[in-house]
């Protein structure tokens, strides 16, 4: 359902669904009421301003009847927000597609606390291009490559290849190493996540989520032997690597949630969580070409091999 109101400093309008019936007499008085906490002068004048749209872009006034529209855009008041201290960079650009390197601790899209600070609003501003849109996510402590969709008309085309996996992700990860684990190995299990928990849990029955792991190399550290693995998840759930290596035993360094979910702290930006979409590989819909896209980032606890080993 497109919305009738076009993106606003990055940000798309908010849609309501408008309750059929009630003790409401106009769609201002029922906002007002589902939103008590929102300033009601604030409310009144968005829609004073016309800025209240049904669909079709039809304005919705302080008058309107609650029963005259199913559907309602506006957009929020959004709060202040302080810039995270994370830069993103372009690694290509086109007129159907953009790749960028995401910084660790800046989200993909807005949700919660993070509006402008998500990498979409972000990318929205700084190229001018507000039909944007992710092809897909990675996580908030997550870095590295991230696509998204600059026309409307063939973002379908990229968003297929996701869902028909024919995107080829690799990922590194900096964890401990174990001695008698033999590497390279395929790890597969059932997955889920609750909306309403932070983590997802692994459950017996068919597999839905699979990780190919192999490491790289290793070296000493105080805290013990450490590695740079290679990660190629051959599903996309959430949480998915971090689960898997906690599975066995080699929590990812620096990770808040998983084996041990840590009590909720401000972000320390001296410790990333040492995970890297490290580049994706594909052949693209529209050129028919092969392509794949690299991280320009590095994971700041891996250390590079010793070529005497």
């Amino acid at each position: 359902m497109e919305s009738p109101l076009p993106v606003r400093n990055g940000v798309n309008a908010t849609r309501l669904r408008l309750p059929e019936e009630g003790p409401w007499g106009t769609a201002m008085e029922y906002l007002l009421q589902r939103f008590p906490h929102v300033d009601p002068q604030g409310i009144v004048e968005r829609f004073e301003r016309g800025e209240v749209r049904g669909l079709g872009g039809a304005v919705i006034t302080p008058q309107t009847p609650l029963q005259e529209h199913t559907f309602l855009w506006y957009y929020r008041e959004l709060p202040q927000e302080e810039r995270l201290p994370v830069e993103l960079s372009v690694l290509h650009q086109d007129e159907h597609l953009v790749v960028v390197d995401k910084p660790h601790f800046l989200p993909t899209t807005p949700g919660g606390k993070y509006v402008a600070e998500s990498a979409l609003v972000r990318l929205r501003v700084l190229l001018g291009l507000p039909d944007l849109v992710p092809i897909h996510r990675l996580d908030r402590m997550t870095a590295g490559v991230l696509l998204f969709a600059a026309n409307p008309e063939t973002r379908g085309n990229y968003q297929m290849l996701f869902e028909r996996r024919e995107v080829r992700k690799r990922y590194q990860a900096v964890a401990p190493v174990r001695s008698d684990l033999a590497l390279p190995l395929t790890i597969r299990s059932k997955m889920w996540k609750s909306r309403s928990y932070l983590l997802s849990q692994e459950l017996p029955g068919q597999p839905n989520a699979e990780t190919r792991i192999s490491l790289r190399h290793s070296w000493s550290s105080p805290e013990g032997t450490r590695g740079l693995y290679d990660l190629e998840p051959h599903s996309g759930k959430t949480h998915q690597l971090r689960v898997h290596l906690a599975s066995l035993g080699l929590g990812i360094l620096n990770d808040p949630f998983y084996p041990i979910l840590h009590e909720e702290a401000p972000d320390d930006y001296s410790k990333p969580l040492q995970l890297l979409a490290y580049s994706l590989e594909f052949t693209d819909p529209i050129s028919g070409r092969p392509v794949e896209y690299q991280s320009e980032l590095s994971l700041a606890e891996a250390r590079p091999a010793d070529p005497y080993a």
